[in-house]
């Protein structure tokens, strides 16, 4: 049985939640077409803000994700996800605390998938990209 746009989704929260970054990039597509609301270059106090193709580098964004925050302290909740048939938009709020300086920060955000033959093969998250620098960015 082939798993819909929805279940995949859903899959993909839940292993987010788990904080296993390999098991979470087993769910997207080689290539995928991936975007953050950031310019191209990133931003050198978010390492995890640039641009990623494949698995690997899906996998690298939430270790660094992980790396970066103090997991006990993350509230992020989803408020809803749209389908309809192959995409998919997840809403909601982004509660997380920077390890390095302890600063919380907030930021709503809309995630937008699509999925193919069971794999992500788009993901571009549109948030408070300047909140989350700036948090990454303030002193302890």
């Amino acid at each position: 049985m082939t798993r819909n746009t929805r279940d995949i989704v859903e899959e993909l929260l839940r292993r987010i939640v788990e904080g296993d970054p390999e098991r979470t990039s087993e769910l997207f597509a080689e290539p995928v077409d991936w975007q953050l609301s950031w310019p191209a270059e990133g931003h050198p106090a978010v390492p995890w803000i640039r641009p990623r193709s494949g698995r690997t580098e899906v996998a690298d964004h939430y270790r660094a994700l992980g790396a970066h925050h103090v997991p006990e302290l993350n509230g992020t909740t989803v408020r809803q996800i749209l389908v309809d048939g192959p995409d998919a938009v997840v809403l909601g709020q982004i509660v997380q605390t920077v390890r390095a300086t302890g600063v919380s920060y907030t930021s709503p955000f809309a995630l937008h998938l699509t999925v193919e033959d069971g794999l992500i093969t788009r993901s571009h998250i549109y948030e408070d990209s300047l909140t989350v620098a700036e948090a990454l960015s303030a002193r302890g």
